[in-house]
């Protein structure tokens, strides 16, 4: 049987888990603490990251992995593509899903899909921006 541990729902969770449902981006766990410590004063970033591995635990929340860039977190409400800034770390999610269906991968694969990660890379509009800008003081 493989199932989740059971954890208290503290009020510092709580605040770790409504953040990250508003956060408009992919923070890190350095930007969340310091957004989550204007509500919550005495919250150490241990703390934040105690409960960032419960809620990964859980299946509440997802833990992005970049090489050379600090982790990125988000609350996992719904499977979705991701697109990365391979200048600055950057990640969007893409408003689109992939052409290939998760039941034909069932079909051709005879996995049972849980979820899946796609992940797109590029550089981001204000990388794109400010090689620009470099190029022309160069010039």
């Amino acid at each position: 049987m493989n199932e989740k541990p059971k954890y208290r729902f503290s009020r510092q969770r709580k605040v770790i888990l409504d953040e990250l449902k508003k956060a408009r981006c992919h923070p890190t766990a350095d930007v969340l603490y310091r957004t989550i410590r204007k509500q919550l004063p005495k919250i150490s970033l241990g703390t934040v990251y105690r409960n960032l591995d419960l809620l990964i635990q859980q299946g509440l929340v997802l833990k992005i992995l970049i090489d050379g860039h600090p982790s990125r977190f988000e609350y996992v409400d719904k499977d979705h593509i991701h697109i990365r800034c391979v200048s600055c770390g950057k990640i969007d999610d893409l408003p689109f899903e992939p052409s290939l269906s998760l039941d034909d991968v069932k079909i051709k694969s005879e996995y049972e899909i849980v979820g899946y990660n796609q992940e797109f890379i590029g550089k981001c509009p204000d990388c794109l921006r400010k090689e620009k800008q470099q190029k022309q003081v160069k010039v």
